[in-house]
């Protein structure tokens, strides 16, 4: 098991980081890859080796809290490493941990990947469970998270329901409406009005770590 690793991020894609440790590269999928984008000196990913028949695969996480969350969410039924990564994506540990103990479906349905009885399997599964996940998790903090203001902006309405989607998920990460606006603008001419939430989440996540 392979529980971190340690070097530096040599390469940055929509879905993984190649980390270079002692002149290996190691493909690590990560919930939010350009949040590693401007680490030029060595980082430490925490890690989820995950076996299967035909692949190794190594999903990281830029703390504990999302390991934890990450390993938690696969004792849900119906839930692999792929969705549980999106969750991860849309939310960070402590807000998806409020949650669930709040029974938000409503919530929980907006994460990549979750549908409603996805949604009512992990309050099922996971409610009595995330009592000392970590001691990073502040349900009371996440409990404020899980009402932020995504803002009512031109940009928020320009982009329709998937934008509106996706503003909501990244306002969970802890992104301002101001930012949000900044990166919508800096995004919206190279969409096509079909584009999926995951994937509008992806590329304000690239305008947001331009700076």
């Amino acid at each position: 098991m392979i529980d971190y690793i340690k070097g530096r991020v040599v390469h940055v894609d929509s879905e993984y980081v190649v980390v270079d440790v002692r002149d290996v590269g190691y493909r690590v999928f990560t919930p939010n890859p350009y949040s590693f984008a401007r680490n030029e000196e060595p980082v430490t990913i925490y890690t989820h080796h995950h076996v299967r028949e035909d692949a190794a695969l190594l999903f990281g996480f830029a703390s504990r809290e999302e390991q934890a969350m990450f390993r938690r969410l696969l004792d849900v039924s119906g839930i692999g490493p792929r969705v549980a990564l999106g969750v991860l994506a849309g939310g960070r540990p402590e807000t998806i941990a409020a949650a669930i103990r709040q029974e938000n479906v409503g919530f929980l349905t907006k994460l990549p990947g979750i549908g409603r009885k996805t949604a009512q399997r992990m309050i099922l599964d996971l409610k009595d469970k995330l009592t000392g996940l970590s001691p990073g998790i502040d349900a009371a903090a996440a409990g404020l998270a899980l009402q932020a203001d995504t803002g009512d902006t031109d940009a928020a309405a320009e982009g329709g329901a998937a934008w509106r989607e996706a503003r909501e998920a990244l306002t969970a990460l802890g992104y301002t409406a101001a930012e949000l606006d900044r990166a919508w603008h800096g995004m919206k001419e190279a969409l096509t009005p079909e584009e999926p939430v995951d994937v509008l989440m992806k590329r304000a996540l690239q305008q947001l770590f331009k700076g």
